[in-house]
């Protein structure tokens, strides 16, 4: 053995780049990473758009609702992030503390991020829609909580996203109020 190396694990979130990109390992994570929130971005848009173009038009909206054209651009941002995000905390080996429960939360977070959008556009409730984005909002916070332990990268690349559903929160709570 090296006198000079070490025995000790390195320390959580200073990860060394345990699974390169460019590996047939790092290809199919980034892939699995990718299609999960590639397939929840697309049953979303499918599940707004008509709404969008008809419901949502009708409703009184607060002063800071954004245009329309701001939230695919968004969303777009946020799910990119995402997906790095979780291909960060897939890349760790199996045996890493809290890597199951992280992998669980992303995924229940990205169901209820459909659950919203199903109740909010396609039951056309803002009521029902609040319902689900106060716990989609805690799923995300524990998400982005979790992968930090494991990276901090990855923990911080939630962070724009539990902004914005933060802002979403209060954007559906005015709508609400005004509808």
């Amino acid at each position: 053995m090296n006198p000079t190396s070490s025995t000790r694990p390195a320390p959580v979130g200073s990860h060394v780049d345990l699974t390169p990109l460019r590996s047939p390992r790092g290809l199919r994570l980034a892939g699995v990473s990718f299609a999960c929130v590639f397939a929840t971005s697309s049953i979303g848009r499918i599940v707004t758009a008509e709404p969008v173009a008809g419901w949502y038009r009708t409703l009184v909206k607060p002063s800071f609702n954004p245009p329309n054209w701001a939230f695919p651009v968004a969303w777009s941002t946020l799910f990119l992030l995402m997906a790095v995000a979780f291909f960060r905390v897939l890349r760790t080996p199996a045996s890493t503390p809290r890597r199951g429960l992280a992998i669980a939360l992303f995924v229940a977070q990205l169901v209820v991020n459909v659950g919203w959008s199903v109740a909010f556009f396609g039951a056309n409730s803002p009521l029902a829609g609040m319902i689900v984005i106060v716990p989609f909002w805690g799923l995300i916070l524990a998400t982005a909580i979790v992968f930090g332990r494991i990276d901090r990268t990855a923990g911080w690349l939630l962070s724009p996203y539990l902004a914005w559903v933060t802002f979403a929160t209060v954007l559906n709570a005015a709508i609400l109020r005004l509808n």
